[in-house]
């Protein structure tokens, strides 16, 4: 038996012991696409072929890949403490972090809880909302509302908030008890190849009203959101939407979360989606680009008045709740790094001053065939396609499939492809993103 015929029968075996997450497994190891490393906007395959990034890996390296300041920060941190406790005890660079995202955060959000992912993200952010209303006095406020078309990670509670059905079916009977679901705010339809938010649909918000009429006030703790829908497809909010839900919750003395674990740090043109849009929520959950995807880490930022609350009872633990790397050293470490390059690289103002150039590129894919819609704002954006008669979701990976054999990584969700680049991008980048889309698109059934 050959080298090549040793190699190749080892990486085939060495596939079968990894279970791959949303993934078709036995599909990808029949014909897996590996990528071995990254620089700038760039990945390599295992053959050592160019990858142009245009997902920001998974929505994650806003910053692009290969930062020297984050891996410097992070070999620095892992040679001088490579973990500390979380519970009754403390290190500098959790504090220091904390207090970095307070500053920027939105007004009022100045507490910080740490955590490992969006899904952990969700899950905390439901426990202190349920907490927050305990500790005030008002403890059959134990409901949760969330959005058809939502996604909230894969904790049993962010799937029960969640609003994607494939997500929920294998696992309906498990669910949180006590949750209903806003409708989505999609209408193709209506307002199909829209450039930015929709200018209609805000009324859709007031089904909150109803539900509120149907559960009580009394017994609603939170109502959980994505201001932008990313992994359903880039499903932005109609004009004055998220405006009209932050009054309705402040009405009724429900809190509002809004899921920015995709959008936070400079995706949609702000640091965090709700400063673009004016609209202040009580928590907002992050995680993906806090540290550029480096190291597993999320973050709660929490209003003032909902720790205040927890702070009033007896001494001992106000929240029982935590994981055992909760704000990590190393990941602090390179969310630290993360932070500087974003303010010193003046990202976030780069993907507000890239925005109509990627918008137009976007939209000269409107007249391809089998697109029937494309959404835009900050550096995301989706083409939507009607499904084929092989099934839905094959037009989409199909593209998906023809991009990365032409050197560009898109994302698949069913038949809708998602674009989420790092901030870094240039035009050229962006010409070569949607010329690789176009060419996929023009070449697919």
């Amino acid at each position: 038996m050959t080298d090549i015929q040793n190699h190749n029968e080892s990486e085939a075996q060495s596939l079968e012991h990894y279970w791959m997450p949303f993934t078709a497994n036995r599909q990808f190891k029949a014909n897996p696409r590996m990528l071995a490393e990254a620089d700038g906007m760039y990945y390599k395959d295992t053959s050592g072929r160019a990858i142009l990034d245009g997902t920001a890996g998974l929505w994650c390296c806003n910053a692009g890949h290969g930062r020297k300041e984050i891996s410097e920060a992070v070999s620095q941190q892992i040679k001088k403490m490579d973990y500390a406790p979380s519970f009754q005890m403390g290190h500098p660079l959790a504090f220091e972090l904390a207090e970095r995202l307070a500053q920027m955060s939105p007004q009022g959000l100045n507490k910080v809880f740490f955590t490992n992912s969006g899904s952990e993200s969700v899950d905390s952010a439901l426990k202190i909302a349920i907490n927050y209303h305990r500790a005030n006095g008002e403890p059959t406020r134990t409901r949760f509302i969330g959005r058809e078309l939502g996604y909230h990670g894969v904790g049993f509670g962010g799937i029960s908030v969640g609003g994607i059905g494939g997500n929920r079916k294998a696992f309906s009977q498990q669910l949180l008890p006590g949750v209903d679901h806003l409708p989505h705010t999609l209408d193709i339809q209506g307002c199909a190849f829209t450039r930015g938010m929709p200018t209609t649909g805000a009324e859709k918000a007031d089904v909150l009203e109803q539900l509120v009429a149907l559960h009580g006030a009394e017994n609603i703790a939170a109502v959980i959101v994505e201001p932008m829908s990313g992994s359903a497809g880039v499903i932005l909010p109609p004009e004055g939407y998220l405006k009209r839900l932050r009054e309705i919750t402040q009405k009724h003395g429900i809190l509002l979360i809004f899921d920015e674990v995709i959008t936070a740090f400079g995706r949609v043109g702000d640091a965090f989606a709700s400063q673009r849009w004016g609209v202040t929520p009580d928590l907002i959950t992050t995680a993906k680009a806090l540290n550029n995807g480096a190291i597993p880490m999320g973050a709660v930022l929490i209003d003032d008045k909902i720790y205040d609350a927890s702070m009033q009872g007896p001494d001992g633990i106000e929240l029982f709740h935590g994981y055992t790397y909760s704000g990590h050293p190393v990941a602090a470490a390179a969310a630290l790094a993360t932070l500087d390059i974003y303010e010193n690289d003046k990202l976030f103002e780069r993907s507000r001053e890239l925005e109509g150039y990627f918008e137009d590129a976007m939209h000269s894919l409107k007249d391809l065939p089998n697109v029937i819609d494309i959404r835009n704002i900050g550096l995301v954006g989706a083409i939507q396609f009607s499904p084929s008669n092989k099934g839905v979701g094959k037009r989409g990976f199909d593209v998906f499939e023809r991009c990365f054999a032409n050197g560009t990584l898109v994302r698949a969700t069913a038949d809708i492809i998602a674009i989420s680049p790092p901030l870094i991008i240039d035009k050229r980048e962006i010409d070569q993103i949607v010329n690789t889309l176009a060419d996929a698109i023009r070449a697919t059934d």
